[in-house]
């Protein structure tokens, strides 16, 4: 049977994940499937352990987590189905991992990045735009994708932001973005296609704008401002989060503007935060 259509279509339409969250997890339910043939039902949780174990020599503890993740959520659905009685991913240990940490500018690290683009073209006006965006309203790098121009309110100070699951957010617009994205948009080159005339940020061909080509342009700006952290679209999120806390903002606003579902995502954030303070307070104690 063709579980893996219906699987994705209750992914798609039901549950309402992202596009590339229903490829993840269909791509690592399709891998498992391939490697245990069996129906739905003969699953054990031997056959989920011994798949993780055998993983577990080409993908880190993270990736092993997410594959569980994948196959819990399969199984959960056949359950629903009522293709069987239990999901034997209940019984299998996920991998023990830490929170990780993640890579944050200073405020002179992105100030030079974005001093670094060149001006002189639309494309430079439009990562510089881009970059500005990334840090001005932290967004993810496929919002920033498919953020539309019917989405900015310039007058107002805001643009509206479709997440994860379609949820939708408001975030402030900064003085510094605004003018970033009006100067581009004064230049940005006409829509291949009826379907990109609303998308703010277009390539060079008129089409809509990668995720790889966000990432090769973060990473070839960082390297013309002699950043040399390894860094990602993501970094500029983090960033932006990070700053918002040091200088007191709140955590459930810094929750909202980041579009977390939990909290407890969010708090990371405070962790950052905390490891400047207590090396402070360690370098100037006593006993430090």
């Amino acid at each position: 049977m063709d579980y893996l259509k219906d699987y994705s279509y209750y992914l798609r339409i039901e549950r309402r994940c992202s596009p590339n969250t229903v490829s993840a997890y269909c791509s690592d339910v399709q891998a498992f499937l391939n490697s245990i043939p069996k129906s739905a039902s003969e699953y054990e949780s031997a056959d989920i352990g011994h798949y993780l174990a055998a993983k577990s020599k080409e993908l880190d503890k993270r990736s092993q987590a997410r594959v569980l993740s994948s196959l819990r959520s399969f199984f959960s659905w056949t359950v629903l189905e009522g293709w069987r009685k239990d999901n034997p991913c209940d019984a299998v240990d996920a991998p023990k991992i830490g929170r990780k940490v993640p890579s944050v500018l200073s405020v002179q690290e992105i100030d030079s990045i974005i001093a670094s683009v060149d001006l002189s073209t639309p494309a430079g006006l439009r990562d510089r735009a881009i970059l500005e965006v990334l840090y001005g309203c932290g967004l993810r790098v496929s919002e920033l994708c498919q953020l539309r121009v019917s989405c900015l309110y310039f007058e107002q100070g805001f643009v509206r932001i479709i997440g994860k699951g379609n949820k939708e957010r408001i975030v402030p617009l900064g003085q510094m973005a605004a003018d970033a994205l009006r100067e581009y948009l004064a230049v940005r080159p006409e829509s291949a296609q009826a379907a990109f005339d609303d998308l703010v940020f277009l390539n060079l061909r008129g089409g809509a704008l990668s995720r790889v080509s966000v990432f090769k342009m973060v990473k070839h700006q960082a390297l013309m401002a002699g950043v040399t952290k390894e860094i990602s679209p993501h970094s500029f999120r983090h960033s932006f989060a990070t700053h918002l806390i040091e200088n007191g903002a709140d955590l459930r606003v810094v929750q909202e503007m980041l579009g977390h579902e939990s909290i407890l995502t969010t708090e990371i954030y405070t962790h950052i935060d905390k490891s400047t303070w207590q090396a402070d307070i360690l370098e100037h104690h006593p006993r430090g």
